[in-house]
């Protein structure tokens, strides 16, 4: 899946991830600040793609308390951008 929107550094966000556990899933959220966004290959292989790669959406987060996130993007996730109230 490919994400429609583009972030930009700085722009602060909440994720909110959906993780499937077995007929249910697990929910959480969370706010930070973009460092980066980037679309990366994985290690796995995927045929007629680029480089023969799986490729996926990944957003770099700071958190507030200074710790740095990674978050894989999905059909699970959903970003909204929020207003920086500081």
């Amino acid at each position: 899946m490919s994400v429609q929107q583009t972030y930009q550094q700085g722009q602060r966000v909440r994720v909110t991830q959906q993780i499937p556990k077995g007929d249910s899933y697990l929910l959480t959220t969370f706010e930070g600040t973009v460092a980066s966004y980037t679309q990366e290959k994985t290690g796995s292989w995927y045929a007629h793609s680029k480089d023969k790669k799986l490729w996926l959406d990944r957003l770099d987060l700071r958190m507030d308390d200074g710790e740095e996130r990674v978050v894989n993007l999905d059909q699970y996730t959903r970003v909204e951008l929020l207003q920086d109230a500081r």
